[in-house]
């Protein structure tokens, strides 16, 4: 038996269940009675280890297994038979068929443009009797543009192609939407998903609407855009320049960022609600996150889709839908066709037929920037109904749900006498445990991290998911049940009466409710996630408190507790699941100065402190959690020595479930010359770019001279360390190798020429070029130190520069495109640097061969056939070439 001291500390009897008669149940250490001389034992009101541990397991693995079944479950009741999706996958494996469909290809250019010509032809011929008529046009914009992605840089685009189709009534319309795909890939990828699938799905969407026999009231344009894997460029020649974006009202963008699956809505407005609800009044199998929107443009995401050139460039609001599953290949070869189901295509037509046959008919769209007010909270509910209303209804609803929360807690804190008062204490000082057992897990588990890191063994689950949860979630879970189990045996003395339960409940209710507080303050529409979490639980326990106070922790209470939390801990998972599905496959692609184990620890943890937060107060109301605790150790333990044994390799080549180990492989000629024109060095080589933290150690094994001997290190003194970037992405991968070979000679190779040199009258130098090669090129300017660039010929006129500091462009063009001229002013520096490179600027460009005969040399195909199984190698040829001035 316990001390009366310890018994005093926690003070039961101020939680203590009243009689039938109103007076109070006297609490001991050995539980509650109306009897004061009976103390009846305390395991009559505590849960027996075994059943609450498999309690709360079933009901987690029963959640988890219903989101995943409605993961699959694509086609939801009976399609209406207006979408084919037979036809749109034949589109789908025509298109696929001519391969990758880089810009400026002709398998872009000439093949792709011919197929969907060619079926827009016939879609116009077979609706011709119709009540809608059809117009196309090719488009070959010329433009530039800055943007902040990776920091910022710009893009100039030559003669890339656009194939926009316009359908409306015979007589015309001057209210249009707008329909976006892109037909172009990135290089060695043929690019089902990304975008092939969603021009395809296009095409018949083209031809059901024109079939229609009533008549529309406004019209829809449908681009296949030539150039969106160009950084957006296709999409900005047709918003900023086709003479039809002006009476373009709203848009709906196609992309992906995965292989197949279900399209989520996962960016929506600017504002426009209107927007939402026809998404929500027509889509026949919805599936929509608001959640997503916001992490999406919190700029976590390292990606940005045509949207935001809509957005920005044509103020114009859209709706975003993407294909998010199987990442893991998504812009590799095996980005195929086949991998896409039949059913996934058939849902997106629905989908996307129905909202714009909707849309067309609205009154709305002809005036959308009247409907332009607030936002929209909405997400949907395992993909059976999607839920939408108003940002400011949920603001309202969100602090009446706070507002209840605090008051049912003032109930508590008010009691008579020095009860409330200690109510307040306890309750502090109960939350101070909790918010100390996150911390404290989070830190031991990312030292779990960084010694998985130090052993070697990054990324083990990266073909293997939840080994990652029976290491790092068993060591986060029994972390947490630890702390509360120390808190509960030493800091309450060992008492275990359920009146500890409940102040947990009430921990965890207040925790939630201060974070639905804070999100709903920011403006945030995801502030609903924890408005979920804290009015179902609250409304469950006040249900229940009846059963709670006369029968304490009873298997009838807490099986009907856990069906009170199904529908916001259902959801709770469904987010979880979206969280791991987007970012488990970019960490295989998100450099080699992320380290992955930090993230994915941290991600796990933090699911398993949201999933444990109504489960929390279990801990007190079990009688023991000894073997719970051992069972947790002995997963951990187990999990840990087989990773340790490097018994998970990450990548796997196997081509039912591939998951690739990504590198660039590029073999560059490199030529520097000096302020006098002359060239100071050159070296030609295979620069191997590793797109993960693990960078060659597991290549090195199959390819021995590829190792840290060869390691790169960054020349400051040369614009992007000397070497041919593609994108400006050199602080995200700073390790690189450098492996020496034959002098490339391209059949087009670069010409760069200074055109002229002047002084302007208010003391820059304007400095014109001319460059002509292929369709990707990249240039780079660093002023030198005390030197700056005030103005140039690119972009809104205002250079733009990098993380680093620097100034990248991108270029790109079509077919046929005239010779690229572009000029610049740099201020001269007053004090040049003694110690720094000579002249004031250097200006270099890279020239990247994608495709045709120049992409392959002798020296790429033996290494690419070295390359073991599980390797996707982007590869190419290129060459830099550095100048001084």
């Amino acid at each position: 038996m316990e001390s009366d001291s310890s018994i005093r500390r926690i003070k039961p009897q101020r939680y203590g269940p009243q009689s039938n008669d109103g007076s109070r149940i006297r609490c001991g250490n050995n539980g509650c009675s109306s009897d004061p001389k009976r103390k009846p034992d305390v395991r009559l009101y505590l849960l027996r280890e075994g059943l609450a541990a498999s309690l709360v397991s079933v009901f987690i693995l029963a959640l988890w297994g219903l989101v995943h079944l409605s993961l699959q479950q694509l086609i939801i009741g009976k399609s209406t038979g207006e979408f084919n999706a037979v036809r749109a996958r034949r589109h789908l494996e025509k298109i696929t068929s001519v391969g990758p469909r880089p810009v400026g290809s002709k398998e872009n250019e000439v093949l792709t443009v011919g197929y969907l010509l060619e079926q827009i032809e016939n879609i116009r011929l077979e609706a011709a009797a119709g009540p809608h008529q059809l117009t196309v046009d090719v488009q070959h914009p010329t433009g530039s543009f800055s943007i902040d992605f990776l920091g910022g840089f710009t893009s100039f685009y030559d003669r890339v192609t656009n194939v926009a189709v316009r359908l409306e009534p015979k007589g015309g319309t001057q209210h249009l939407m707008l329909a976006n795909c892109h037909f172009d890939t990135v290089a060695n990828s043929p690019g089902a998903s990304d975008d092939a699938v969603s021009c395809a799905v296009m095409l018949e969407v083209l031809h059901s609407l024109a079939n229609q026999s009533t008549p529309f009231h406004y019209g829809v344009i449908f681009l296949f855009n030539g150039a969106e894997e160009n950084i957006l460029q296709a999409s900005h020649g047709f918003i900023t320049q086709h003479p039809w974006a002006k009476q373009v009202r709203a848009f709906i963008n196609l992309e992906a960022a995965g292989v197949g699956g279900k399209e989520v809505v996962f960016q929506t407005g600017p504002e426009n609600p209107w927007l939402v609800q026809a998404y929500v009044h027509a889509a026949k199998h919805p599936f929509a996150s608001v959640v997503g929107q916001e992490v999406f443009q919190s700029g976590i995401i390292p990606s940005d889709t045509d949207f935001r050139i809509y957005r920005d460039f044509g103020n114009i609001p859209g709706i975003d839908l993407a294909f998010i599953e199987n990442g893991f290949i998504y812009h590799t070869k095996y980005d195929t066709a086949d991998r896409i189901l039949t059913d996934s295509i058939q849902r997106a037509g629905d989908n996307i037929l129905a909202v714009l046959k909707y849309l067309i008919m609205s009154e709305k769209l002809a005036d959308s920037s009247e409907y332009r007010h607030g936002n929209m909270v909405f997400f949907d509910l395992l993909g059976v109904v999607v839920v939408a209303y108003p940002a400011r209804v949920g603001t309202i609803l969100n602090y009446m749900v706070a507002a209840a929360t605090f008051i049912y807690l003032a109930k508590k804190a008010s009691m008579p006498g020095n009860g409330g008062r200690r109510y307040v204490r306890d309750l502090a000082c109960a939350t101070g445990v909790a918010v100390l057992s996150w911390f404290v897990t989070l830190l031991s588990v990312l030292i779990i991290a960084l010694l998985v890191t130090l052993l070697g063994r990054s990324m083990f689950w990266y073909s293997h998911f939840y080994t990652s949860i029976c290491l790092y979630g068993a060591a986060a879970t029994g972390k947490m049940i630890l702390i509360h189990t120390l808190a509960k045996n030493l800091y309450y003395g060992g008492v275990r009466l359920v009146e500890l339960g409940d102040l947990y409940f009430d921990v965890s209710l207040l925790l939630w409710c201060c974070s639905l507080v804070w999100l709903t303050q920011q403006g945030l529409c995801s502030a609903y996630v924890p408005m979920l979490m804290v009015a179902f639980p609250l409304v469950t326990r006040l249900l229940l408190a009846k059963e709670f106070k006369h029968r304490g922790a009873s298997v009838k209470y807490t099986v009907l507790y856990l069906l009170g939390l199904s529908l916001p801990y259902v959801h709770l998972m469904f987010l979880i699941w979206v969280v791991f599905e987007i970012f488990t496959p970019i960490l295989g692609r998100s450099g080699t100065e992320i380290p992955p184990e930090v993230v994915m620890a941290t991600l796990v943890t933090l699911a398993t402190v949201f999933l444990s937060s109504f489960f929390l107060h279990f801990i007190y109301l079990v009688r023991s959690t000894k073997w719970i605790l051992a069972g947790l150790g002995s997963v951990f333990i187990v999990m840990f020595l087989l990773m340790s044994c490097g018994l998970f390799f990450p990548y796997s080549g196997n081509p039912h479930s591939p998951r690739p180990k990504r590198v660039f492989l590029q073999q560059t000629t490199r030529t520097f010359h000096n302020l006098q024109g002359q060239v100071e060095s050159q070296d030609s080589g295979l620069w191997i770019n590793g797109f993960d933290y693990t960078g060659i150690q597991h290549i090195t094994p199959s390819i021995p001279e590829i190792n840290d001997s060869i390691r790169t290190r960054c020349r400051e003194d040369r614009p992007f360390c000397g070497y041919p970037w593609f994108l400006p992405v050199k602080f995200l991968s700073k390790k690189n190798w450098y492996l020496p070979a034959p002098e490339v000679s391209p059949s087009s190779p670069v010409e760069f020429t200074l055109l002229s040199k002047e002084e302007t009258s208010w003391g820059t130098i304007k400095m014109t070029f001319s460059a002509k090669g292929p369709s990707h090129m990249s240039l780079y300017l660093m002023p030198h130190r005390g030197a700056s660039l005030s103005t140039w010929s690119l972009g809104n006129g205002t250079p733009q520069f990098d993380l680093s500091g620097e100034y990248f462009v991108f270029y790109s063009h079509g077919i046929d495109a005239p010779t690229w001229t572009f000029w610049f002013e740099i201020q001269p520096p007053r004090d040049p640097d003694p110690s720094g490179p000579e002249g004031m600027i250097s200006v270099a460009i890279a020239s990247h061969y994608f495709f045709g005969p120049d992409q392959r040399t002798a020296q790429l195909e033996e290494i690419l056939h070295r390359l073991p199984t599980w390797v996707f190698p982007s590869f190419w040829v290129s060459t830099y070439d550095m100048y001084r001035y």
